[in-house]
């Protein structure tokens, strides 16, 4: 569990530097593929060889799908999806049967995680748009 927090550092750090820095275009590419990577983490947790459902698989691959947005420039619309797509991984890992299986001390860190991540992403967001 304290490797799920610390995971929210790089997050804040950004943001923070974004926000005090004036410099959020320069932090949002780093921003964006830090959370592909951390939603690629966690979207991976949900593939399970021989459980494998087509909800799942497609729950598996959406945080791949804002990397060509990268190369298009389209950073706001590319958090938009990353932020959402947490949620969604957390839902679909909520209804799979091991989610019960969880201690309720994770499936509340998961929740506070997810919900922080969001905003984070909404600032980053935020910061875009009114540098814009």
């Amino acid at each position: 569990m304290q490797l799920g927090y610390l995971g929210l550092l790089p997050f804040l750090a950004m943001v923070g530097w974004a926000l005090l820095s004036g410099q959020g275009d320069n932090v949002a590419p780093l921003f964006i593929y830090y959370s592909i990577a951390i939603v690629s983490f966690l979207s991976g947790h949900l593939w399970r060889p021989g459980e494998q459902t087509q909800g799942r698989a497609i729950a598996a691959i959406l945080p791949t799908l804002p990397i060509p947005l990268l190369a298009l420039g389209n950073d706001i619309f590319a958090l938009a999806w990353l932020g959402v797509t947490y949620w969604v991984v957390l839902m679909f890992e909520a209804k799979a049967p091991a989610w019960q299986e969880h201690h309720k001390d994770y499936r509340k860190m998961r929740f506070v995680l997810t919900s922080v991540v969001f905003v984070t992403h909404l600032l980053m967001i935020a910061f875009l748009l009114d540098n814009s």
